[in-house]
């Protein structure tokens, strides 16, 4: 009796779980296309599975010149300026020269002096052209080297405790054709901006193709926490509105079809949002094009003529099976029970199971008394 039991507690429990999670096909929860169809919305799905789960923060800044990485070309001696190498954001290596100064001193010719490149880098800037007066105090050029660069976020002051050396960040530069950086914090700011109310969070970011520069735009993903088994989706894939989250979940039996799902999210992260409730493990979601489903209405096919064409024999508008007492849309009862077809055979199939495994508990029990 107590095997009957639990085995019956367990059935109740899949049953309510199955239940609870999923959508059942109706007509209008239901877009069916055809191939066509798929290809010009350009449909992509992926697996809902259980994976790493990272919480995180957003922040925004900008791209800084790198400590160290930024010099200027002088002169040792005053003069005047006989020929300017350098040109505005052109490449320039360490020891080439820059400028060639002519000497105040007395000679025929007088001396000259080159002044060259301290280190190597992109001329940001230039301040002296040719016959221009020099002096050991003035600037001439300056060089900037971009191979690393400096990716400084201005994080809330609320967050900022929540930081610490070495945590991990995406940094999406929008001018680097939206390119993800992946970057080490290396140092807070010392002083709070109080007008503002962030703190500076400066990241160590590799830049050997100089795609970044001084001045960009920045958004940061810093990373705080890592859960692990969380069922989770691609952000792209949830819609609705805060009070009304739903997902497109790919049909597993009907060609080109997408379910409406509602589900129940708990934190986001930049690239996934967490699903309490509403998928089942292996559920394919629809991650690029699933707004452009909620404008194709109804799709090429109604619900019914998907059905057909899928399982080889007529069903009823609404999609249930025509059976012997309900044909073709007649209802036999004032009530629809096209909903509870699949929930009862789950129920059917779970009691069958029950009843084997009482069956072989009594048959087994005799045998053991006996021995």
């Amino acid at each position: 009796m107590k095997t009957a039991l639990t085995a019956f507690g367990f059935a109740l429990l899949l049953t309510a779980s199955l239940g609870a999670a999923g959508a059942s096909r109706t007509p209008a929860n239901t877009v069916i296309l055809d191939a066509t169809g798929v290809k010009n919305l350009r449909l992509q799905t992926a697996v809902a599975e259980p994976g790493d789960f990272e919480e995180t923060i957003f922040a925004l800044g900008r791209i800084d010149v790198y400590p160290g990485r930024r010099a200027a070309v002088s002169s040792r001696i005053a003069g005047r300026a006989l020929a300017v190498h350098v040109k505005h954001d052109h490449f320039i290596k360490e020891g080439d020269v820059a400028v060639v100064v002519e000497s105040r001193q007395f000679g025929d010719p007088p001396p000259r002096v080159e002044a060259t490149a301290p280190i190597s880098g992109l001329v940001s800037a230039t301040f002296i052209v040719p016959g221009e007066p020099v002096s050991p105090d003035k600037i001439l050029a300056e060089i900037i080297d971009l191979s690393e660069v400096y990716a400084l976020a201005r994080v809330p002051e609320h967050l900022a405790g929540r930081l610490q050396r070495g945590q991990q960040a995406r940094i999406t530069v929008a001018a680097a054709s939206g390119e993800i950086f992946t970057a080490e914090l290396e140092h807070l700011g010392t002083v709070a901006d109080a007008e503002h109310g962030v703190v500076e969070a400066a990241f160590h970011v590799a830049n050997p193709d100089f795609r970044l520069r001084p001045g960009m735009r920045a958004e940061f993903a810093i990373v705080l926490d890592k859960r692990t088994n969380v069922v989770r989706v691609p952000r792209s894939a949830l819609q609705g509105d805060p009070a009304h989250r739903f997902v497109y979940v790919k049909d597993f039996d009907l060609p080109n079809t997408f379910i409406k799902t509602p589900v129940v999210i708990g934190q986001m992260n930049d690239r996934y949002v967490e699903i309490i409730s509403g998928l089942l493990p292996a559920d394919e979601v629809v991650t690029q094009g699933a707004y452009s489903l909620a404008f194709a209405g109804g799709g090429s096919m109604s619900l019914k003529e998907a059905l057909d064409a899928a399982h080889g024999h007529e069903h009823n508008p609404d999609g249930s099976e025509i059976t012997a007492g309900k044909e073709r849309g007649t209802a036999v009862h004032d009530h629809d029970h096209s909903q509870e077809g699949p929930l009862w055979k789950i129920i059917s199939a779970v009691l069958f199971v029950t009843l084997v495994i009482v069956a072989f508990r009594r048959k087994s029990t005799p045998a053991r008394a006996e021995n």
